[in-house]
């Protein structure tokens, strides 16, 4: 492991440089976004290598970015940002990951905490019921291979079409719920399997449904804007992506990448970064495969939501519009977008990569929703399931230097192996019980891997990207009630 203290140079109190001259063969500088406070832990394990490692890439631009809730990852770091030229650079899958469209959805209320403190084992055990969630699972939902392929093309806008959800969350949602391009004819029939039965179900691992309330509010005018009118305000956050399905249409995809590589004698410093020019065959079937696996997440995430609102029904009385059940947004961070930004003062249509990394448009972008232009897009960061999430708001400086991008969540401390030696399942749900907290897992033996020690305190990610300029905080909230996969 290199010694970083010869090499990181610090910038400022958030900005961190691994200057080209590290490694060979870079083609441009590492940064990473962190305070000081973090930058220690980050130096533990292999993901600044791994920063380092991705500005070998063809063609790309700006330089190879690292946001604070970085860790080590397949190829790319999670948390990591790479955007490369359309032109003449290259597309990896291992910038977008195997979850491909692991995103996040925000939903708001009208419910105060007095009207569910009394309610929320009623509610937990409600989701539990009404969202199939965890390995293996089975959705609501039936699908032939033809009806997926219209999954796969047209995203969240099925779901509306089959009268789950309202139209009005496409408005409210990154891309309205699609990425145009997507080639179902490059999806094997062996992600098509996989595929079917699980639309409409909640993953394993870190995914969740969290029942929230506003613990505080920093920018009031923009809060409102986004639907958030003060503290004790009832939120629902859903943290999923597009399951099996994606993770095989990225397995097939670095089967082929790797033949590419050879194939255009491209150089690089590790095979998990297996990439093929944007333009060529392999990397336009990646890109159509990658889309059509988007598309699925956000119409996963669509069925979830509406599931959720139901639940709320049930349990609450009164219809979800009643209840004020609107969605403030549903983010991506697990995908490779094709945008255009400015570089060296030059416009430029690019390949952005944001792996465990959301999109992070300021003010008057038009790819921010109408209702939201001149406040800036909302950015969704979950927290673990005993502290707190946030909501940010897109900035200016992020368009600047990061590609419009921003973390993602608080990032692991611990791996998944030593997060189960630490403490028992009973013990990380009676934690929980401590704080107020109602948990119902699919799994309980795998609580242990999620519980709190084995994050970063978000607070913290989200002062580094605040104090960088990268978005601004809106509000926080903290978990009254959580399902697991």
């Amino acid at each position: 492991m290199a010694d970083w203290s010869k090499w990181l140079q610090k910038i400022d109190d958030y900005r961190w440089l691994i200057p080209r001259s590290y490694k060979s063969g870079m083609r441009t500088d590492g940064l990473v976004y962190a305070s000081e406070k973090m930058i220690k832990d980050i130096t533990r394990d292999e993901s600044l290598e791994q920063v380092a490692n991705v500005a070998f890439l063809p063609g790309i631009q700006g330089k190879s970015l690292a946001m604070p809730d970085i860790h080590w990852g397949y190829g790319f770091p999670i948390g990591g940002v790479a955007a490369t030229s359309a032109d003449d650079g290259v597309v990896s899958p291992g910038g977008v990951g195997f979850d491909i469209n692991c995103g996040v959805r925000l939903l708001r209320t009208d419910l105060m905490i007095e009207d569910v403190r009394n309610r929320m084992d009623s509610l937990v055990e409600q989701l539990f019921r009404d969202v199939p969630a965890g390995v293996g699972s089975e959705g609501r939902i039936r699908v032939n291979e033809a009806e997926l392929a219209q999954v796969m093309t047209k995203g969240a806008r099925w779901m509306i079409e089959q009268g789950i959800g309202w139209k009005e969350d496409l408005d409210h949602t990154e891309q309205a719920g699609c990425i145009e391009g997507a080639t179902p004819e490059h999806v094997s029939n062996r992600a098509v399997k996989r595929g079917i039965p699980q639309l409409g179900t909640l993953g394993s691992g870190n995914h969740f449904l969290e029942i929230q309330v506003v613990d505080e509010v920093y920018d009031d005018a923009t809060a409102a804007v986004f639907g958030i009118h003060g503290t004790g305000q009832i939120t629902v956050m859903i943290h999923t992506g597009s399951r099996g399905f994606g993770h095989q249409v990225c397995d097939d995809s670095l089967e082929v990448m790797q033949g590419a590589v050879k194939r255009y004698g491209i150089d690089l410093p590790d095979r998990q970064l297996a990439c093929a020019p944007v333009k060529s065959p392999e990397g336009q079937a990646y890109l159509g495969a990658m889309a059509a696996a988007a598309n699925y997440a956000w119409a996963n995430r669509q069925a979830i939501a509406h599931w959720v609102r139901e639940a709320f029904e049930r349990v609450m009385g009164g219809g979800a519009h009643k209840l004020g059940m609107r969605q403030i947004y549903d983010v991506a961070h697990n995908i490779a977008k094709i945008e255009e930004h400015e570089v060296d003062g030059r416009k430029m249509t690019l390949c952005v990569h944001r792996k465990g990394a959301t999109r992070s448009f300021g003010p008057g972008n038009p790819a921010v929703p109408a209702a939201y232009r001149k406040v800036g897009q909302p950015v969704l960061v979950p927290g673990d399931m005993g502290r707190y999430s946030f909501l940010l708001a897109g900035a200016e400086q992020s368009m600047k230097e990061a590609f419009g991008s921003c973390c993602h969540g608080a990032g692991r401390m611990l791996s998944r192996a030593a997060a189960m030696k630490r403490a028992r399942w009973e013990e990380v749900v009676s934690d929980l019980h401590a704080k107020g907290i109602v948990v119902k897992a699919q799994s309980k033996g795998a609580l242990p891997e999620e519980a709190s020690y084995a994050y970063k305190d978000v607070s913290d990610v989200v002062d580094a990207v605040a104090g960088a300029g990268l978005a601004r905080r809106i509000a926080k909230m903290r978990p009254l009630g959580v399902v697991k996969g």
